[in-house]
């Protein structure tokens, strides 16, 4: 089974941007971590980020044709962005929204999601292991439906 993880705008500079919110970790270090957690469940992980909001959404498109799901780190596009939001209705994959930080206990743009109405969740304010347990989520469900 392959799972896509995917990360929206900034999450590359995870380790460095406000740490006291996001943590220390990189994103390699979240998807090397993540990566031997998906192997017990033995699953291949397909990973992928990155800054523009059409490559996100062609990144959705293509993981129709290999992937069982997505665990999805839309980040500030999660506020914004109706494409993306499209995107995931239209492949008909289970996705799973991930955030690290809590974003119902921030700033008040942050609470409203355009892309967790169609995801069959929403992970947010475990740090890094909000990945790990939208994994989980995300595993659990595509195995028992």
């Amino acid at each position: 089974m392959k799972i896509m993880i995917l990360n929206g705008p900034n999450i590359n500079m995870l380790g460095t941007r406000e740490p006291e919110i996001y943590g220390s970790l990189t994103l390699d270090d979240i998807i090397h971590d993540l990566t031997e957690y998906a192997k017990t469940l033995g699953v291949e992980l397909v990973t992928f980020q990155s800054n523009v909001e059409g490559e996100i959404v062609t990144a959705i498109q293509k993981a129709k044709n290999d992937c069982a799901g997505i665990v999805i780190n839309p980040a500030a596009y999660t506020h914004t962005s109706v494409a993306i939001r499209d995107a995931i209705a239209a492949v008909g994959l289970p996705c799973v929204e991930v955030h690290l930080s809590n974003i119902h206990n921030r700033e008040e743009f942050r609470k409203n999601s355009l892309t967790a109405p169609v995801c069959i969740g929403q992970i947010a304010g475990f740090g890094a292991n909000s990945y790990k347990l939208g994994l989980k989520g995300l595993f659990d469900f595509i195995k028992s439906a």
